[in-house]
């Protein structure tokens, strides 16, 4: 693992890593690989950071039991940046000068536009969850960018809800929510469909019904809100609050087990989120999920099997490459194709170190609080579910 005299030594090629690489590898004195997973494990979104914490745990677990990353034992160790930028790089860097040998995530944009350059000049190969354009190349995600989610959530309007004026509120806080609201936005308006409202609206509010129905005094056919679920929560339980003509549409930022507690299930059902297929939906996703319940007395996160993923995604490059030099483990990620894992297929795009074809889908909620794709979106637009 990196110890902290170790990166003195990086010099000029912590700066270039892909062109002249430098070891993220463990210390011939250890007997464990140290995988940082951070993510917001407290705070509003802790449920989500929960969720991708136990899933790396998952797959440490199974690594672990055929043996481990380089015959060593995998050590997941969390790293909580509570969804803020500020609190993610102190964290980060406490968690180098502490000693990784790999990290996974974090899940927030905002964050990771700091951190992941920490990660990075530390020799390390981040594969991260975040969406937002602006970390393309800050090493590798399994899981949708922005460009892949703003077509779908613009289709789902335009195809399946025949919406021809829409209102947007969205966070101008977040890069993520900031790009895809933008993208949206370009996409909806090159269809002819009318922007009847692009509001901002701030996050950590306990109420958005005053935003919502300045929303709806514009007339639109759909309130599309482009915020994380905390607030995505509660923009859905005002409009079914509110009962309005108009239909409800949510980000896949909203997309998280919290944002059906937050909204309340009835207000949930009647607000559909983009985001990614549940995770008992993909089809290896029932034995994930039975693993997971008996691990942890609890159902999986939406990215808890992109977490389980992405810890298995490293450990195959750092075996193709024979360890965690950051320039050939590089070179062996951004070649895979068709590499197979509980979300599915992944090919790896090697100029941006995104996945290519992502998965996104229009979800709604059952009667039993949990997430589905939804089968009218499917049928509209000819998805493949």
């Amino acid at each position: 693992m990196i110890k902290p005299v170790a990166l003195l030594a990086l010099g000029a090629c912590a700066l270039t890593v892909a062109a002249c690489g430098s070891s993220g590898g463990s210390d011939t004195t250890s007997d464990t690989v140290r995988i940082g997973l951070e993510g917001p494990l407290s705070g509003d979104q802790k449920v989500t950071g929960v969720g991708m914490l136990n899933g790396a745990k998952l797959a440490a677990d199974d690594l672990n039991a055929k043996g481990g990353i380089e015959g060593k034992q995998v050590e997941i160790v969390p790293i909580d940046d509570a969804a803020d930028a500020d609190t993610g790089v102190s964290a980060a860097n406490a968690a180098v000068k502490n000693g990784l040998d790999g990290v996974i995530g974090p899940y927030n944009s905002g964050v990771g536009i700091k951190t992941l350059p920490i990660y990075e000049e530390a020799g390390l190969v981040p594969i991260r969850l975040t969406s937002d354009s602006d970390t393309n190349g800050m090493g590798f995600t399994l899981q949708p960018m922005d460009y892949q989610i703003a077509p779908v959530e613009t289709k789902a309007m335009t195809d399946w809800l025949k919406a021809r004026k829409v209102a947007i509120l969205y966070d101008p806080t977040q890069n993520y929510t900031t790009s895809t609201a933008e993208a949206v936005k370009k996409n909806l308006e090159q269809d002819g469909v009318k922007i009847t409202a692009y509001n901002e609206v701030q996050p950590g509010e306990k109420s958005y019904e005053s935003d919502v129905k300045k929303a709806l005094d514009t007339d639109p056919d759909v309130v599309f809100s482009v915020v994380y679920f905390p607030e995505g929560g509660l923009i859905a339980k005002a409009m079914y609050s509110i009962k309005p003509q108009a239909r409800c549409l949510a980000d896949y930022a909203s997309n998280d087990p919290g944002y059906v507690t937050t909204a309340g299930k009835a207000a949930a059902q009647a607000c559909p989120t983009g985001g990614v297929p549940a995770p008992e939906d993909f089809k290896d996703g029932p034995a994930f999920v039975a693993e997971y319940e008996k691990e942890f007395g609890s159902a999986p996160g939406t990215w808890s099997p992109y977490t389980y993923d992405s810890l298995n995604f490293l450990a195959e490059g750092v075996k193709q490459a024979g360890g965690f030099d950051s320039g050939a483990l590089k070179e062996k990620l951004s070649a895979v194709k068709d590499w197979q894992g509980v979300t599915g297929s992944v090919t790896i795009d090697p100029s941006n170190g995104n996945r290519d074809p992502a998965t996104v889908t229009i979800n709604s909620v059952d009667s039993k609080g949990e997430f589905h794709v939804d089968e009218d979106w499917a049928k509209a637009v000819g998805a493949p579910y």
